[in-house]
């Protein structure tokens, strides 16, 4: 394996390796997993099929008091109502049990939905490459190897033109400053994934840290690299200024779903599922 191709993210035959482990976690936040396993297992008990943690924590790069927990639960059958109100109490007592934490966030699906022809190239290769296995069978086993390719990027992220309406009603229904925030840090997190996934067939890598995300994207696209860095930045610390939202939702975004149109092509369509995984 080279140097490089070890730093973006691939192993040695070019496909993208899972980012995360158990053993990366940092030691202020394994209490908190561990008590998050044990009460899944007591709240789902024989409906789940397995448990995966995502995002900063399993990548061993978690903040305390700033970062997040997440989880993506697959149950055997689909999920119901009371089972995603079981999932938003879980949250709501990790969140108020552990200060480390801002915030908890448990997504559920099934497993035939992870599985789904469907979803190989979106929700699969979340569950194979961004998804670290905590409790249960890992999905991965059944899931193809990803390479950093066109189908990829566009089976991720080629529904952005789909978000921007939603995004300008959020945007004018945001009344406080602290949903200003939440918005800015949702909205530059996603811009500165599309823009990252536009450019990585070309980059021929992967990575999740959203300010070398910026950096790559910034080489291919000179005259709009000021603006996904300041993305980046504003996706570590978000604020709730109304003329940055409105500039995201009426030039970079547009800008950037056509011309993620143009190079990728559009996201296949999919059956509406409740609660979907936060794209790379």
């Amino acid at each position: 394996m080279t140097g490089s191709r070890h730093h973006r993210g691939l192993d040695s035959r070019g496909f993208i390796e899972r980012e995360g482990s158990l053993g990366r976690i940092p030691p202020f936040f394994r209490p908190v997993v561990a008590t998050a396993r044990d009460r899944l297992l007591d709240a789902f008990g024989p409906r789940l099929h397995s448990a995966y943690l995502y995002g900063s924590i399993p990548r061993g790069t978690a903040r305390v008091g700033r970062s997040d927990l997440d989880l993506l639960l697959v149950l055997h059958e689909e999920p119901t109502g009371a089972d995603r109100a079981e999932a938003r109490a879980l949250d709501e007592a990790l969140d108020k049990e552990f200060p480390q934490i801002d915030g908890a966030g448990t997504l559920l699906v099934s497993r035939a939905q992870a599985l789904s022809e469907a979803e190989t190239y979106d929700l699969g290769w979340f569950v194979a490459c961004l998804c670290t296995p905590l409790l249960g069978e890992d999905l991965a086993e059944y899931l193809p190897r990803y390479r950093p390719d066109s189908r990829l990027a566009r089976e991720t992220n080629g529904d952005l033109a789909q978000q921007l309406d939603r995004w300008h009603l959020r945007i004018r229904e945001a009344a406080s400053e602290s949903d200003r925030r939440a918005l800015d840090r949702r909205i530059s997190r996603r811009l500165v994934r599309t823009g990252f996934t536009l450019v990585m067939p070309r980059w021929n890598g992967w990575t999740s840290d959203l300010h070398e995300m910026a950096e790559v994207f910034g080489r291919y696209y000179l005259e709009r690299a000021g603006q996904m860095r300041s993305a980046a930045a504003a996706a570590y610390e978000p604020g709730p200024d109304p003329a940055r939202l409105r500039a995201y939702v009426d030039d970079l975004g547009p800008w950037l779903a056509a011309e993620y149109t143009r190079v990728h092509g559009v996201k296949a369509p999919r059956p509406p599922r409740p609660l979907a995984p936060p794209t790379p």
